[in-house]
């Protein structure tokens, strides 16, 4: 069985979780495919958008509990490493997280792994490794604050309480909110709208960004500076290459015209 569906479109790609009757949870073999369907899309320079969802009624419930319990603590360790949010770092466009339903401690982390989070009225986000036993390994505790807020995400964290869409809305986790029946198409839509960037400039933003923003606020002016003037000057040799085939084509053509 496909745990992990690709489909891919003109410029981006939607990945899907499939195992629907475990709400998407992070089984060993579904994390196996995730890692090469995301290898896959990184190798592909036709795919420079990736959207990721869940089917059925949740995005990710998390690790599958009965597969890890079943193994000594030594490889359940290892179980939980970061081969997945490594895989969707490895990715240099854009991720746009399509929250259908629940996205529950592991899933939560999978969801701030993308770059743009849009919910289904149907969302639900909860941090339960408290409750379970376990601390974070793929960036929740440094990421949610810097999205929602130091005490904001104290409370989610801390209490394991589940963030409803309209809160994640007000919050700021979540861009946007749609009726279910309408959140695949909101993001196809906006992917569309990506897509329609410049291609090398849109690989180049998403560094331009993530990295400036661990910076002090002036390195980070000097930083974008430092990028754009080599942009620019990219950009500027570019043109000119243009300009100079197109002179030896018209020569060219001239040349060959009859007497």
């Amino acid at each position: 069985m496909n745990l992990v569906l690709v489909e891919k479109r003109e410029g981006y790609a939607i990945v899907t979780l499939n195992r629907p009757g475990e709400m998407n949870a992070l089984s060993r073999d579904l994390r196996r495919q995730f890692v090469e369907a995301f290898e896959d899309c990184s190798r592909d320079e036709n795919v420079r958008v990736i959207i990721l969802t869940g089917n059925g009624r949740a995005f990710c419930a998390g690790f599958d509990l009965k597969e890890l319990g079943s193994d000594n603590s030594e490889s359940a360790a290892e179980e939980v490493n970061n081969a997945m949010a490594w895989a969707m770092d490895g990715f240099d466009g854009p991720v746009i997280g399509a929250i259908n339903g629940h996205a529950i401690t592991g899933g939560f982390e999978l969801a701030l792994a993308c770059d743009v989070l849009i919910a289904s009225e149907n969302a639900r986000f909860a941090d339960t490794h408290a409750r379970v036993g376990i601390l974070p390994g793929w960036g929740l505790s440094q990421k949610l604050p810097r999205m929602i807020g130091l005490s904001r995400a104290k409370e989610i964290s801390f209490t394991g309480a589940p963030v409803f869409a309209k809160q994640a809305y007000e919050w700021g986790l979540v861009n946007h909110v749609y009726a279910a029946g309408e959140l695949l198409d909101k993001a196809v839509e906006m992917a569309e709208n990506m897509c329609s960037c410049v291609p090398h400039i849109l690989k180049q933003y998403k560094p331009l960004i993530e990295r400036g923003y661990s910076m002090p606020y002036k390195e980070a002016l000097a930083w974008e500076e430092e990028q754009a003037i080599a942009s620019a000057g990219e950009a500027f040799a570019s043109t000119i290459a243009n300009r100079r085939e197109a002179v030896i084509a018209r020569g060219r053509s001239e040349k060959n015209k009859p007497d």
